[in-house]
């Protein structure tokens, strides 16, 4: 008996060793789980400017939670914000510029961005709530355009294709009230924020507005005078995330869903050649 019992006091120090060390792991695990967990569930962020952007991305995030990938769109009414909001880290990627806008923005911010994939191609036109015809526009009217280096050049470039100006040969995204070369209307041209241009068509007679804006705002992009081609992949929207962000699998899959069949249906029910695959 005293062999028994000197026998259990001296494994019984072991046992509670085993269940301390058998305990602390199970304890690991499930912190270890519920760590995964909650990142599984955390959402990809994705930010867009209203109207149709915002439109089309929460399209796909609504087919990509049905397939278990959470997605929450954040709307910003501007074209700046986004882009801090993606570099500094508070949302995972944007959606709502082509690569010569991103360029720009990556040149004079410092923004260390990426483009990582096109969406769409969203087209500008000039329109006017003053005249029916480029025809109708009178010596000396008021016209706008952006005033962020691209989008500006993008609109004088319209302005070009319409036959109201003429620019220096080669400006491309350059272009400037400055490369005008022949101006036969005397139009006077005033610079706003993309945004804003939807808006000035109650003072300008002529005003470049993207269309995103422009459906935003209710308007028919049938209106239009004249536009620039939707096929022009130049200017395709694209996904914009940080290089670190720019293959994590969450937004790659994301991605995914955006190019597919079930989107493109999507766009061409509801949008026409308004707003076209660049997939």
């Amino acid at each position: 008996m005293a062999a028994s019992g000197e026998f259990e006091i001296e494994t019984q120090p072991g046992l509670a060793r085993r269940m301390l060390v058998a305990g602390a792991i199970a304890v690991a695990l499930c912190v270890v789980g519920l760590i995964a967990s909650a990142n599984a569930a955390e959402p990809l962020t994705i930010a867009a400017t209203p109207g149709p952007m915002a439109d089309v991305v929460q399209h796909a995030a609504d087919l990509a939670k049905k397939q278990g990938l959470p997605v929450k769109v954040i709307v910003f009414s501007d074209w700046v914000t986004p882009n801090v909001a993606v570099n500094e880290g508070s949302v995972e990627a944007n959606f709502y510029e082509h690569k010569p806008f991103l360029a720009v923005a990556v040149k004079a911010r410092g923004f260390k961005l990426v483009a990582v994939a096109p969406g769409v191609i969203m087209p500008v036109g000039l329109f006017s709530h003053k005249v029916k015809s480029l025809a109708d526009v009178k010596d000396g009217a008021q016209v706008a355009v952006a005033n962020d280096p691209v989008n500006r050049a993008r609109g004088l470039q319209l302005f070009a294709k319409a036959g109201l100006i003429t620019l220096k040969p080669g400006v491309g995204d350059a272009a400037t009230v400055h490369d005008i070369t022949a101006n036969p209307k005397h139009l006077h041209f005033i610079e706003l924020p993309a945004p804003q241009l939807v808006r000035a068509l109650d003072d300008v007679t002529v005003a470049q507005v993207s269309y995103s804006f422009f459906l935003a705002s209710g308007g028919d992009p049938k209106t239009a005078l004249i536009s620039d081609s939707t096929g022009n992949k130049h200017y395709a929207i694209q996904f914009v995330a940080r290089p670190q962000d720019a293959t994590d699998p969450k937004l790659l899959e994301f991605i995914k869903i955006f190019q597919s069949d079930d989107e493109r249906a999507y766009l061409t029910q509801k949008y026409g050649t308004a707003v076209m695959p660049a997939w």
